[in-house]
C-alpha cells in the first residue's frame, strides 16, 4: 500500500530538514559513549546500530566507545564473586579484571560488532590495548574526609585513568570505511591491564581525534534541574554552582566534567543524551529539535 499524501509531505520535511545538517557534518568524526539502556533493550539496541549505519552512509565518522558495568556484575556474580564498589567505582583486584577484560573486550564488544554488521554496517572491535591506543595509569584517589586525620589514599586496584592516545588504528579504520567499536580498558607502561571509565576514554577519544561531537548517552533525559526539567543548554560558568547545590550528583558529574574537557580542548560540540530514546543520534544530529543537554564553553 502506498503511503498517504500526508505521511509523504512529513517523509519530505524530515528529509529536507536533515540535509543541511548531513552536508555539515560530512567527512567530520563523531565519538558516541554508548552504554544504559541503550545496551540492555533489544529495541534500542537495533536503533542505536541503525543510527551508526546510518552516520556511516551519508558521510560521517562514527567512533563507538561502550561500556558495560550490569554486564561485568552478572558475570562475576555467576562465577561467585561479589562486586565491591566504592564512590561508585568498582573495586578491581587482578581476578576481577580477568572478568573485566573479557566481558568488555569479548563478549560486550563482539554483540556489538556483530549487530552492526548484521544490520550492513562494517564495524571492528578494539580494546585500548590494540595498537597501542591508550596508554593508562593507576587511577590515584584522595578520600578527604574530615574525620580522618590526613587524607587517605583509595586503592580500586585495576582500575586505571587515561593518559595518552594514540590514534592511528582508529584513522586508519576510517579511512577503509570501518566503523570503530571500542572497549574502555588501557594498558600502563608497567604492562598492567587497566579497566578505564567509559566517558572519560570518549571524551580523550574525542580530543584527540579533533573530533566534531562528543556524545554520551545515558538513562535520563539530559542534565535535569531541581524541578527535574531537561537543562538544554549548560555553560561552563553555571556546572560549579550546580554541582555544588547537587543539581548535578552522582553519575552526572563525571559525564558533565567529561563534556566540558572536550569542549576546552577542541571538540567543537558536547551532548549528554537520552539513550532510552529510540534514534536519539539521527534526532540530535538531524533534526532542528535535538534531544538532551549541549554543554557550553562560553
Amino acid at each position: 500500500m502506498r503511503p498517504n499524501h500526508n505521511s509523504t509531505q512529513n517523509i519530505a520535511r524530515i528529509l529536507t530538514e536533515a540535509l543541511p545538517y548531513i552536508r555539515r557534518y560530512q567527512g567530520k568524526t563523531i565519538v558516541i559513549k554508548y552504554g544504559g539502556n541503550a545496551m540492555a533493550d533489544q529495541n534500542l539496541k537495533q536503533s542505536f546500530a541503525r543510527d551508526i549505519i546510518m552516520m556511516k552512509l551519508v558521510g560521517m565518522n562514527p567512533v563507538v566507545v561502550h561500556g558495560g558495568g550490569p554486564q561485568i556484575s552478572k558475570v562475576l556474580e555467576k562465577i561467585g564473586k561479589e562486586s565491591t564498589f566504592i564512590d561508585g567505582l568498582r573495586v578491581t583486584d587482578s581476578e576481577t579484571m580477568d572478568v573485566v577484560e573479557m566481558v568488555l573486550g569479548g563478549l560486550v564488544n563482539k554483540e556489538i560488532v556483530s549487530l552492526i554488521n548484521s544490520l550492513g554496517g562494517r564495524a571492528v572491535g578494539l580494546t585500548g590495548k590494540d595498537g597501542n591506543l591508550i596508554r593508562a595509569r593507576k587511577l590515584h584517589v584522595k578520600n578527604n574526609d574530615p574525620v580522618l586525620q590526613r587524607p587517605e589514599i583509595i586503592d580500586y586496584g585495576h582500575v586505571g585513568e587515561v593518559e595518552s592516545v594514540d590514534p592511528g588504528i582508529v584513522q586508519l579504520l576510517e579511512t577503509q570505511a570501518f566503523i570503530p567499536v571500542i572497549a574502555p580498558i588501557g594498558v600502563g607502561v608497567d604492562g598492567q591491564t587497566y579497566n578505564i571509565n567509559a566517558d572519560r576514554v570518549a571524551g580523550k577519544l574525542a580530543i584527540t581525534l579533533h573530533a566534531e561531537k562528543l556524545m554520551l548517552l545515558t538513562n535520563t533525559p539530559g542534565v535535569l534541574d531541581k524541578n527535574e526539567r531537561l537543562v538544554a543548554e549548560l555553560k561552563e560558568h553555571e556546572i560549579p554552582d550546580l554541582i555544588a547545590n547537587k543539581t548535578i550528583a552522582d553519575g552526572m558529574i563525571p559525564k558533565v566534567e567529561c563534556a566540558l574537557d572536550a569542549i576546552q580542548n577542541g571538540v567543537n560540540s558536547a551532548l549528554i543524551l537520552d539513550g532510552r530514546v529510540e534514534h536519539a543520534l539521527l534526532l540530535e544530529l538531524f533534526t532542528d529539535a535535538g534531544v538532551g543537554t549541549q554543554i557550553k564553553a562560553a
